[in-house]
C-alpha cells in the first residue's frame, strides 16, 4: 500500500516536471495572464466552462478572481458557467451539447475571453463553446490534456498538460489555474506582492 501511495505521488512529480521543461508552457502562463489583464483592463469579461473536475476547476478560477487570491482587491469580472438551473434548462431544451454554446450567445462579447477545461478536449459541448465563441469574435484559451483534443483548433492560445489520465492532467490544470490568477495579480495589482 505504501509503494503504490508513493508511486502515484512520483507520478505527479515525473507529470509536473515533464510540463515544467517544455518552457513553452511558462512562456504561453505568461502571455495569458497578459491576454486577461488588457480584457480585465477595457471592461470585457472571462467566462470558464468545463465538465465534472474541469467545471469545479472552472468554479475554482472565478471564485478566486471574483473573490481573491492572496490579498484584498478588487474584484475581476469572470463568471463559471456553472448554475445547475442554466445547465438543465439548456440541456433538456436543446441538448447537452448546447448547455455551454448557449451562455456563451447569451453573454459573450468581441472584447471577452472564454476559458475551457477539458482534460479531453473532445467534449462535444467544449468544442460548440469554443466556435460559439469564437464567432463572437471572442479568444478562446484552453486548458486542455492528451493531444488537446478537437477543440485546440479553436483556442487562440492553449496549455495542454501532460499525462494520460485526467487526474494528472487535473493536478497541472489547478496549478496553472492558481499561477496564472497570481500573474494577473502581479500585473493589475502590483502593490499587493
Amino acid at each position: 500500500m505504501i509503494d503504490s501511495i508513493q508511486n502515484a505521488f512520483l507520478d505527479a512529480q515525473n507529470t509536473l516536471n515533464k510540463f515544467l521543461h517544455d518552457h513553452k508552457n511558462l512562456t504561453t502562463i505568461a502571455d495569458i495572464a497578459t491576454d486577461i489583464k488588457k480584457i480585465f483592463e477595457n471592461g470585457g469579461k472571462v467566462y470558464v466552462c468545463g465538465n465534472g473536475g474541469s467545471m469545479c476547476d472552472a468554479i475554482h478560477f472565478a471564485e478566486e478572481c471574483t473573490g481573491k487570491f492572496r490579498k484584498n482587491r478588487i474584484p475581476l469580472p469572470t463568471i463559471a458557467f456553472s448554475d445547475p438551473g442554466n445547465l438543465t434548462c439548456i440541456a433538456n431544451d436543446f441538448g447537452f451539447d448546447e448547455v455551454f454554446s448557449r451562455q456563451v450567445q447569451a453573454f459573450g462579447q468581441p472584447d471577452d475571453i472564454l476559458i475551457v477545461i477539458s482534460t479531453s478536449g473532445n467534449s462535444t459541448n467544449i468544442i460548440r463553446a469554443a466556435e460559439t465563441a469564437k464567432s463572437q469574435k471572442m479568444q478562446v484559451i484552453g486548458l486542455l490534456g492528451k493531444d488537446g483534443g478537437k477543440v485546440k483548433q479553436f483556442c487562440d492560445r492553449s496549455i495542454i498538460a501532460p499525462g494520460n489520465t485526467a487526474d494528472r492532467i487535473q493536478e497541472i490544470h489547478i496549478k496553472v489555474i492558481h499561477i496564472l490568477i497570481e500573474h494577473i495579480e502581479r500585473l493589475m495589482f502590483p502593490e499587493n506582492y
